[in-house]
């Protein structure tokens, strides 16, 4: 009876170290990439990935803008990109996307969603609508001699690579989205934009790479989902923004759309940062490359 009793306790002691464990790990963001830093481990460099792990999912956000420096930071923060549940690629600029080349060289096969485009570098097709037909021309000078396919197919720049592309919003997993939205910016016309948005029991988590399409837009996109928005982590694109419209988004980032906590990076821009530090005092968060965030 003694022994059992032993046995018993050592079975309620390893579960509780597994619970704790999971608990410290379940959901936290590791910033992987970015032009600023206090980790001397990490190469710092203009682009953006983050390590985003969540109700026992493994996500990467966008890949940086260097492979050979995605993998050095990879390596150096300890994390195994070879044990991803998927992948997640903001939008098409090559700041975030560059990575690509490491990533499908130690994980070819695993699932990556990237913004739909025509013509796209994620692959995808355009439609044959796309050619006008001009009967009266010869043959040769035809394409595809006339016979147009039903789709024209898109290459892309990767060698292999398993590409599911998204044009809505998308729950790829219990409580995980994908929000798509699309740029009306002068200069960004028409980009789109995949933001990863976690739902837990306290509201929203909210993951972006660029927000070209406008963070408001993309959280009144993510609205849809739960109105509650907990925390933003990630770039805001205010970089060349004039600092009186940094100053209303900040306050509307505070006051209208309530948000708990934010942790920007990348693109947000210095003035930015000073702006938003000073409005959310301990609830912003400093998240350089190699900072390891756990999701309040």
């Amino acid at each position: 009876m003694r022994v059992i009793r032993e046995l018993l306790g050592l079975a309620a002691a390893f579960f509780a170290l597994a619970v704790s464990g999971h608990a410290v790990t379940k959901d936290r963001v590791t910033i992987l990439y970015d032009a600023f830093s206090d980790n001397k481990a990490v190469t710092k460099d203009w682009g953006f990935s983050a390590f985003v792990e969540h109700d026992g999912k493994r996500i990467l956000f966008d890949t940086g803008n260097n492979a050979a420096t995605f993998e050095r930071n990879v390596k150096a923060l300890g994390v195994d990109l070879s044990k991803l549940d998927f992948v997640v690629i903001s939008h098409r600029h090559t700041d975030h996307t560059t990575g690509l080349k490491y990533l499908l060289s130690i994980n070819p096969n695993v699932p990556i969603y990237a913004p739909m485009e025509s013509f796209g570098i994620f692959g995808g097709a355009a439609p044959s609508t796309l050619i006008k037909p001009v009967t009266a021309l010869p043959e040769r000078m035809r394409y595809y001699d006339g016979k147009y396919p039903d789709k024209i197919p898109t290459g892309y720049p990767w060698s292999g690579g398993n590409f599911v592309l998204v044009d809505k919003q998308t729950e790829v997993s219990p409580g995980i989205f994908l929000v798509f939205t699309i740029s009306k910016t002068p200069g960004t016309l028409e980009l789109r934009e995949l933001s990863l948005v976690l739902r837990g029991p306290d509201g929203l988590s909210v993951i972006v790479g660029c927000s070209h399409p406008g963070i408001e837009e993309i959280l009144q996109a993510a609205s849809a989902i739960d109105p509650h928005f907990h925390f933003l982590c990630g770039g805001l694109h205010l970089v060349s923004t004039p600092e009186t419209e940094i100053d209303r988004l900040v306050d509307n980032l505070k006051n209208k759309w309530k948000l708990e906590k934010v942790a920007p990076g990348h693109c947000t821009g210095e003035p930015a940062f000073l702006r938003l530090q000073k409005a959310f005092a301990d609830d912003y968060l400093y998240a350089g490359a190699g900072t390891r965030l756990e999701i309040p």
